[in-house]
């Protein structure tokens, strides 16, 4: 398996961890986003969307970073990262998307560019739209694990898709300083996960390509 990322792309973060969790080995290749190395040659050549992550595996190319996280969960199914019940699917699944469909498309690289590039907002206004939505998300988040029983992680007591989706928003929210006070289930979740080798070893610092 070729893995095409970026260190700092919460995308690439995610099939990393499920990776990890999984025992999979592969080979890391970066791709700078900040540099626009995914919309030059080689890259955009083999990647139809000009965006990371993608897996190549088996003579095939994968993209997006939720439908490659279930194509392993079904091709190397244990650790499942799923439940096994069709509520319990819906529900991880619903968490999943609460961060990849709702927080994380309002604030990714190509968003915050345009906002500097094009709109001409300024650094402060960038980071305060950033804030706010992450804000907003991780709220709604929130409020959905306190209608779900106790758990170590986002749902149960093993890792899944959405615990695979929430550390990198974490990571991405820290980063830019946003405030995380008053999610005690989400934040509960984040540090069991970061206690497991598999989330560590994931985490961008660990990366060959990591800046810091």
């Amino acid at each position: 398996m070729k893995l095409h990322n970026f260190f700092r792309s919460s995308a690439s973060f995610r099939v990393r961890i499920a990776l990890e969790l999984k025992g999979l080995s592969y080979e890391y290749l970066p791709v700078h986003l900040a540099r626009g190395e995914h919309k030059k040659e080689p890259y955009a050549s083999i990647a139809a969307d000009a965006l990371v992550p993608m897996l190549e595996i088996d003579g095939q190319r994968l993209s997006q970073s939720m439908a490659i996280i279930e194509y392993l969960d079904e091709t190397h199914p244990e650790p499942a990262l799923l439940p096994r019940d069709a509520v319990g699917r819906a529900k991880v699944r619903a968490l999943a998307q609460s961060i990849a469909c709702e927080i994380h498309p309002l604030n990714n690289l190509r968003v915050l560019k345009y906002l500097s590039n094009v709109l001409k907002v300024d650094e402060e206004t960038k980071n305060t739209w950033y804030r706010h939505w992450v804000r907003e998300g991780l709220e709604s988040f929130e409020r959905q694990l306190a209608q779900s029983p106790a758990s170590i992680y986002c749902h149960g007591n093993t890792p899944t898709l959405a615990d695979c989706c929430l550390v990198p928003q974490i990571f991405n929210a820290r980063r830019f300083d946003a405030n995380l006070e008053g999610l005690p289930r989400t934040l509960a979740a984040f540090d069991a996960c970061m206690a497991l080798p598999a989330f560590q070893k994931a985490q961008p610092s660990a990366c060959p390509d990591f800046e810091a």
